[in-house]
């Protein structure tokens, strides 16, 4: 059986806009329409998705997120509130540089936190976790976790989400899931 998609009436989801079975779209949130969504998402209140963005299967975007034109995150992905992408490195007011836009890849599993503000052209990777308030800047590796301003890595975390702790041989183990780490040349690579 299909699961219904469901629209808040206040929404507004414009023609042509793609929605997966089972995605919810809550109150006073606007999808343009060459926008399109995947399977189980959950839009949250007051979130703004423009044309041409892609969000896979099972995102959850919280309250008060703008993805800009040029945005995509794969599956499994989630939207702190209030975090903040941008599209243009230069903005002016009386300069259209939609031309310029850059693209911004979040990776699947990855998670940036209230109040983040990611700048776009970069890649966030699988599993990576951004803290709340952090400036993203440049790419961020698999398995990265990365807080303040601008975002500097603290440390490592699983796919479950839990912070990482290395031995001698560069290798963690994952006590939710059993799953092993290991860190080699400034990599994170799960083994099981």
């Amino acid at each position: 059986m299909k699961e219904e998609i469901y629209i808040h009436e206040t929404a507004i989801v414009e023609d042509g806009c793609i929605l997966g079975a089972g995605t919810k779209v809550w109150h006073f949130s606007h999808i343009m329409g060459s926008a399109i969504i995947g399977s189980k998402c959950n839009i949250g209140q007051n979130v703004f998705i423009a044309d041409g963005v892609i969000i896979g299967n099972n995102n959850k975007v919280q309250n008060n997120v703008s993805i800009y034109s040029g945005v995509e995150c794969e599956d499994d992905v989630f939207l702190g509130p209030s975090m903040v992408f941008t599209n243009v490195i230069n903005p002016r007011s009386a300069v259209n540089r939609k031309e310029e836009y850059k693209r911004t890849l979040i990776k699947k599993g990855a998670s940036i936190g209230a109040n983040a503000t990611i700048i776009c052209g970069v890649e966030i990777g699988c599993y990576a976790m951004i803290g709340a308030g952090a400036v993203v800047t440049k790419d961020v590796k698999d398995f990265e976790l990365l807080v303040g301003n601008p975002a500097k890595r603290i440390g490592w975390v699983s796919e479950y989400g839990n912070k990482l702790k290395f031995d001698e041989n560069g290798i963690a183990l994952c006590k939710e899931t059993s799953s092993k780490y290991l860190l080699e040349d400034g990599k994170v690579i799960k083994v099981n």
